[in-house]
């Protein structure tokens, strides 16, 4: 495939992952993302050829016009799409497969200063959210997505959503969907599982606050002297004690026992 099919290929693969596009001439004039790869294959080819000083300075001037670094020993595949693009980092000994789609800010960087492979690995189809930092020689397997603002620093599986500092785990799927695309590397439905944790335990923790309120007023209509009960009040958002379902059953329970010490 020669240089002009390949530019045909990447203007095609604007149009299917960016619903802005309006028409070739604009992506064509306006896409520092396409400007910065096609700069980029031609300082790869000299690198190649041990050009390092011309392949270095094509990269460089490459960076001062689109805000984007591609260090011209990384490897890039087929249909790769830089979108905005700005601060976007890719090291030397990078590898990116067919079909990637990376946003602004990302870094794919080493954590040696050793020779040798020290950059991320990408396997086909991976997305990878604005301003993720995707970190040292490890493999992003295909049709992975880096949610937005994540640290990566361990291998990710295939078909799975990496989101957090440090990444964490958020979605899987045993099915690859090459079709399917999700901007900033975030699934539908995606949940936190550290937050899923947090919540579990305010859960608890009002659970247990029901049930204290409920053996407080046993005791006081006991006769018991107890000091007033003022707990201080849960500071996440989105939950509310008296309307959780452990709240709503110790209230019940509490209703109950009031009832029978009555009869």
């Amino acid at each position: 495939m020669n240089f002009i099919e390949r530019m045909k290929e990447d203007i095609n693969a604007v149009f299917e992952r960016d619903p802005a596009a309006r028409n070739s001439f604009e992506v064509l004039t306006n896409y520092p993302g396409l400007h910065a790869v096609w700069w980029h294959r031609l300082a790869n080819k000299l690198w190649r050829l041990k050009w390092f000083w011309v392949a270095r300075t094509i990269a460089s001037f490459s960076r001062w016009v689109t805000g984007i670094e591609i260090h011209p020993g990384a490897t890039i595949g087929r249909r790769f799409f830089i979108d905005h693009g700005m601060g976007v980092v890719i090291g030397e000994t990078a590898i990116v497969g067919d079909d990637c789609t990376i946003y602004h800010g990302v870094t794919l960087g080493g954590t040696s200063w050793n020779k040798g492979k020290r950059h991320p690995t990408l396997g086909n189809s991976v997305v990878i959210g604005a301003g993720a930092k995707v970190l040292g020689p490890i493999t992003i397997a295909e049709d992975a997505r880096i949610g937005s603002n994540a640290v990566v620093v361990k291998d990710v599986a295939k078909n799975t959503t990496i989101i957090g500092v440090p990444g964490r785990i958020a979605g899987h799927s045993e099915e690859s969907q090459p079709q399917a695309f999700e901007a900033y590397g975030m699934e539908l439905g995606v949940n936190d599982p550290l937050t899923r944790a947090v919540t579990s335990m305010a859960e608890h923790s009002c659970m247990v606050e029901s049930h204290l309120k409920t053996v407080y007023e046993a005791l006081k209509k006991a006769g018991t002297e107890l000091p007033e009960l003022d707990f201080p009040a849960l500071q996440i958002p989105d939950l509310d004690c008296e309307a959780t379902p452990c709240a709503e059953q110790a209230a019940k329970m509490a209703e109950e026992k009031s009832a029978e010490t009555q009869e």
